[in-house]
C-alpha cells in the first residue's frame, strides 16, 4: 500500500543481523528503555516529594526528565515491536508524527537547557536580581514556552514536506525523520530540504548562543571569586554544562552524518541514529543524581528506607 513505508530493507543488512540476535537485541532494548523510565522516575519522585527543591533550579531539572521520557516514549515502543517482527513497517501518518515528536523532543531539550543556563546566570551573575527575576510566574511563563515554542517551530518545519508526493518507500533509518521523507519524494526537494535546514539552525543555534554566553559569564565570576564560591557554582552548573555538550554533539554530529555522504558504516549510522534516545535519558538522571549535593543525598536517603 502506499499509505506504509518497509523498513526491512536494510535493518537486515550488514553486521545488524535482526533475525539471527532478534531476542538478545530486544531485550537489551527493553532493559535500556525500563531504565530509562525507572532512572528518570526516581529522581522526578524526589524532586515531587521534597518542598525543599521546589526551586526553579530543580523544576527545571524535574521538565528535562520528564522530556527525557517523553522522546524515549516516542521511540522505544515502537523499536520493540519492530525487533520482534518479521518486517518492519509503519505508515506515512505515524512516521510524520513520529518524526515531528522527535524533532519536538529535541526542540524541547535545547529549549529547557537554555532555561537552565539562565536561572544559573541570574543566581551566580546577579544574585541580588534573583527572586525578583526567577519568581514563580516567570517559571511558569517559562516552562509553557519551553514546551509551546518547539511546538510552533517543529510544526513549521514540517508542513512544506507533509504534502510532498512520496516515490520511495524504504526508510535507511530505525527512526522517522524530516530529511528522509523528504529524500523519499518526488522530483527535486533541494528547496524543502533547504527550507528544513534553516529552520533547524533557527531553532538550534540561538540557544547554544545564549548558553554559551550564559555559562562564559558564568566562569568569569568564578574566577574572580574565591574557592568555596566556585565549588558552590560548579556543583550546580557542571551537570547542566556536561548535559548540553553531550546533547549538541550527539546532535550536531546526527544532522551532519545524515546529509553529507561519508564511508561510515551502516551499523555505526543506525547506532548514532539512536544516541539521542540513549545517552540523555540515561546520562541525566545520573548527573543531577550524584553530582547535585541536594538530590543526591534525598536519594541516598531514600534507598537507606527500602
Amino acid at each position: 500500500s502506499l499509505l506504509w513505508f518497509s523498513l526491512t530493507a536494510h535493518w537486515s543488512m550488514g553486521h545488524v543481523q535482526l533475525s539471527k540476535y532478534r531476542y538478545l537485541y530486544f531485550s537489551i532494548t527493553f532493559l535500556l528503555f525500563i531504565l530509562i523510565i525507572c532512572s528518570n522516575t526516581v529522581v522526578l519522585y524526589v524532586i515531587y516529594v521534597h518542598e525543599s527543591l521546589h526551586k526553579p533550579m530543580y523544576i527545571f531539572v524535574a521538565a528535562l526528565l520528564m522530556n527525557a521520557l517523553f522522546g524515549s516514549i516516542t521511540v522505544y515502543p515502537k523499536l520493540l515491536v519492530d525487533l520482534l517482527s518479521a518486517t518492519q513497517t509503519i505508515s506515512r501518518p505515524a512516521c510524520r508524527l513520529q518524526s515531528f515528536l522527535i524533532y519536538l523532543y529535541a526542540g524541547c531539550e535545547f529549549t529547557l537547557l537554555s532555561a537552565m543556563a539562565f536561572d544559573r546566570y541570574v543566581s551566580i551573575c546577579r544574585p541580588l536580581q534573583y527572586h525578583s527575576l526567577v519568581r514563580t510566574q516567570t517559571v511558569k511563563l517559562i516552562l509553557v514556552l519551553a514546551f509551546c515554542l518547539p511546538i510552533c517551530k517543529m510544526g513549521i518545519g514540517i508542513i512544506p514536506s507533509a504534502s510532498l508526493r512520496l516515490c520511495k518507500f524504504v526508510l535507511t533509518r530505525i527512526t522517522c525523520d524530516n530529511y528522509s521523507l523528504v529524500k523519499a519524494g518526488c522530483g527535486d526537494s533541494s528547496v524543502i530540504n533547504a527550507y528544513g535546514l534553516f529552520v533547524m539552525v533557527l531553532s538550534i543555534v540561538p540557544h547554544l548562543i545564549f548558553i554559551v554566553f550564559s555559562y562564559t559569564k558564568i566562569l568569569i565570576i568564578c574566577l574572580r571569586s574565591s574557592r568555596d564560591f566556585r565549588r558552590g557554582a560548579l556543583n550546580t552548573c557542571l551537570p547542566h554544562l556536561v548535559i548540553f555538550l553531550n546533547f549538541t554533539i550527539i546532535v550536531m554530529f546526527e544532522v551532519i552524518q545524515n546529509r553529507i555522504p561519508s564511508g561510515i558504516p551502516h551499523i555505526v549510522r543506525l547506532i548514532v541514529s539512536l544516541l539521542y534516545v540513549v545517552i540523555p535519558p540515561l546520562f541525566n538522571p545520573l548527573m543531577y543524581g550524584f553530582k547535585m549535593p541536594e538530590i543526591s543525598q534525598r536519594l541516598v536517603a531514600l534507598f537507606k528506607q527500602k
